[in-house]
């Protein structure tokens, strides 16, 4: 899904006066409306990972620059960030779709890997930690520790546990890489009646997180689920079995499952301080 915004005279944000459209043959176009002229561009939001998506973005900066505007991609969920090595070299491809847009910069939320942030020019990087603790602290939720899922959460949970001044606790997991098989799930051992938040970057089909949520022993009342980018494929919905609460991003369409029922902070709602 793209939205593409623009400003006006009276200084605040519009959503851009154009109309997405194929030609019969095809081709991605679109229609400019009667208030374009009265709207200077802006940003465009790219959530998810259709290339169709990507084409349409392409179209727009260009007719952004072709009227002397430099724009902004805010693209939250960097696609293939999880494709970051081997054969083919997903994240590579993403990487250069996107550098082809030509936008002046590309705000990416949370990216799985560092090394699509080394493929992709002009990035700037948000990290969840404080609008995630300024979010949560509006519904007035109080926890009592931060839970890193496993190894390649640690770095993302220190950082929400500090933004929370909140202690961090590990877990981990193995996984079989012939299969894709979890099992070993364990975590350190969480002082006893106290409500915590799991963070990570990416919940795709959930097993990860409910086999943590067994792991700690806690009721599902006394353990939430926060993760950047709900995918929210497979058995996602039965994560409600495990979380009191789960909180995410719109940054990727599987956000609305009506099964997950996930609380959303919206990606537009950040991104200002960083335009």
């Amino acid at each position: 899904m793209i939205k593409p915004y623009a400003t006006v005279a009276a200084g605040y944000t519009v959503y851009s006066d154009v109309e997405f459209m194929n030609f019969p043959a095809g081709e991605a176009h679109f229609k400019i409306g009667s208030a374009a002229n009265e709207q200077t561009p802006s940003h465009i939001i790219i959530t998810g990972t259709d290339a169709n998506d990507f084409m349409r973005a392409g179209l727009w900066i260009d007719y952004a620059h072709q009227h002397g505007h430099k724009v902004s991609a805010v693209i939250p969920y960097l696609p293939a960030a999880r494709a970051d090595r081997g054969e083919p070299f997903g994240a590579k491809v993403y990487a250069n779709m996107i550098n082809a847009l030509e936008a002046d910069r590309v705000i990416c939320f949370d990216p799985h890997s560092p090394v699509i942030t080394t493929l992709v020019n002009n990035l700037t990087v948000i990290d969840p930690a404080e609008p995630l603790a300024k979010w949560l602290g509006h519904f007035d939720q109080h926890y009592d520790g931060i839970i890193a899922p496993d190894a390649g959460a640690v770095n993302r949970a220190t950082k929400a546990a500090k933004a929370f001044g909140l202690p961090v606790y590990k877990a981990g997991k193995k996984r079989d890489f012939e299969t894709g098989k979890l099992t070993g799930f364990h975590c350190e051992e969480l002082p006893v009646g106290g409500r915590y938040l799991v963070v990570d970057d990416i919940c795709d089909g959930g097993g990860t997180f409910r086999g943590l949520a067994a792991a700690t022993g806690l009721p599902k009342e006394n353990l939430d689920l926060w993760v950047s980018h709900g995918v929210f494929s497979g058995a996602a919905g039965e994560l409600k079995n495990h979380f009191g609460q789960i909180f995410t991003t719109d940054s990727h369409p599987g956000h609305t499952n009506p099964e997950v029922n996930a609380r959303i902070l919206p990606i537009a709602s950040i991104i200002p301080t960083y335009l």
